[in-house]
Order: structure tokens, then sequence, then C-alpha cells
């Protein structure tokens, strides 16, 4: 087996491209990753919201539970119990209730109001090399009918 001379310009050459090679992969890794993450969250605050609008058609006004009717202070405690992998005190719960003459009453919780969730969330992207931090507002809504 004969050895490849290199040419005297040449030395080192082959880690300085291995320096560039290794940098470019990591940063599209740590990018693969990020972007996971950024899904999974936005993946998580909407199943939440729908979770919240549900928790909120079944707790009407005309529910018979100890925990009936849902408020918006219970839908927010609800919502925050579901994000526990998130920073908690980040999640900001919106909840309102349609105010058509056909849900007479304050609050408008009664069986056939609509009710709405809006669950948003901060994501932070932090691990990018040679890329600044930045923050994106994931945001989701959920709107039903309330039930009873």
């Amino acid at each position: 087996m004969r050895r490849r001379r290199v040419a005297h310009g040449e030395r080192g050459s082959t880690l300085a491209e291995f320096a560039m090679v290794v940098t470019a992969s990591m940063t599209l890794l740590a990018g693969t990753v990020e972007f996971g993450r950024c899904l999974y969250t936005y993946h998580l605050i909407s199943n939440v919201a729908r979770l919240a609008t549900r928790y909120a058609i079944v707790r009407g006004s005309s529910c018979t539970n100890a925990d009936c009717p849902a408020t918006s202070d219970s839908i927010q405690t609800y919502v925050r119990g579901l994000t526990q992998e998130l920073n908690t005190s980040s999640v900001a719960v919106t909840t309102t209730w349609s105010t058509s003459t056909a849900c007479a009453g304050s609050p408008y919780t009664g069986p056939g109001c609509l009710v709405s969730v809006q669950v948003t969330y901060p994501f932070t992207f932090v691990a990018i090399p040679m890329m600044p931090s930045f923050t994106m507002p994931i945001t989701s809504t959920s709107k039903m009918i309330i039930s009873q």
C-alpha cells in the first residue's frame, strides 16, 4: 500500500475542512432538534386548547357537579395542570363565552352557547449555534358549543 504524498502547501487542510464540516453538521443537527421542540410545543398547546374547551362545555350552567359551572380561573388552572413540562407561568389562557341573545344570562354558560379558549405560549429557540435566540409566540384557539 502506497502512501499519498501531501504537498507542502496542503498540510493541515484536512483539519480545517473537518472543522468546517463538523460546524455545519452540528448547526444543522441543533436546528433540527429545536424545530422538533417547537413542533412538540405547538402540538401540546393546540391539544391543551381543545381539552380546555371540552372542560368548559361539559361544565356549563346546567351541570350538577361540584366544580360547575366552569369559570375563566378554573379553566386556567386546568390548562396549567396540563402543561407541566412548559413554564406554566408563561402560559396565557383567554376564555370567552358568546354574548348572543340566545345565550341569556351572565356569564353565558348555558347549553347551546359558544365557548372559546385561546392558549398562548412564548417558545424560545435557544440551542442553535451562531444564531441569536429568539422567541416565537405559539397560539391555538378552540371553540365549541356548551352541551350542559
